[in-house]
């Protein structure tokens, strides 16, 4: 797919990384609080081995907090790993582009997933690793499922593509796969530039803009169906009162 040239996703995800850098207010980066230094830990953990073999204390430990403290900001590994998810959607946001509002829905989509893509490079082993553990583990998948149709709609949000309603959490649904799709790829994409991984989110946006003009009409059908039954129903009701006055 063509496109004008721009400023690439890797500038604006790098630009997006120094404008969210927390400060202390003099220009330097403030020290992480406990929660940041509890997702940290965790990822880093998660780079070294499943997230089933990881533990409370020994993300306790890594983090530099005790056990109350991690208790008291989360309460479950999962919960560390969405909150890690909702850092990543709040800098995707925070990298706001004039230039997109001159694109297709397509190709904003696409500059929005790759900055993501970009602001995940620094925890690919923790990706590689998650991605792992969801395909030997079933119920893992369907957890992580719903944190990602979540961080999807905000990712739709900022594509300027309505993620609401029942049409959009399925758009959310459907986009949640897809990138899930395209993580497979990128894992294993070495190159600095990502050409597999932005060659593999095209083909994939691709066939989602097919399925989402085909859901389009299937979404209208049962609304022009229910109207044309209560218009047969009132018309028979019609001729029955017509018949019942002669």
């Amino acid at each position: 797919m063509a496109r004008k040239p721009r400023k690439s996703p890797a500038r604006r995800s790098a630009a997006a990384g120094a404008k969210a850098a927390p400060t202390n207010g003099g220009g330097a980066s403030r020290p992480a609080s406990t929660r940041e230094r509890i997702i940290q830990a965790f990822m880093r953990l998660l780079a070294e081995k499943p997230i089933e073999e990881i533990g409370f204390a020994e993300i306790a430990t890594r983090a530099g907090v005790s056990l109350s403290e991690l208790r008291e900001a989360f309460g479950a590994k999962l919960a560390i790993l969405a909150a890690h998810v909702k850092e990543i959607d709040r800098r995707v946001l925070a990298a706001e582009d004039a230039e997109m509002a001159e694109e297709s829905p397509r190709e904003r989509l696409f500059d929005v997933l790759m900055r993501r893509i970009e602001l995940l490079e620094p925890h690919k082993p923790a990706v590689r690793s998650l991605v792992r553990s969801c395909e030997r583990n079933p119920p893992l998948a369907l957890a992580l499922n719903g944190v990602a149709v979540r961080s999807q709609q905000w990712m739709l949000a900022a594509a300027n593509i309505d993620g609401t309603g029942t049409q959009g959490m399925v758009r959310a649904q459907g986009l949640a796969l897809l990138f899930a799709s395209v993580l497979r790829v990128w894992i294993h994409d070495e190159d600095p530039g990502h050409a597999r991984t932005m060659a593999a989110l095209d083909r994939a946006l691709a066939r989602g803009q097919r399925w989402s003009g085909l859901l389009d009409v299937l979404c209208r059908i049962p609304r022009f169906v229910s109207r044309t039954g209560r218009r047969r129903r009132w018309d028979a009701d019609d001729v029955d009162d017509e018949r019942a006055a002669a």
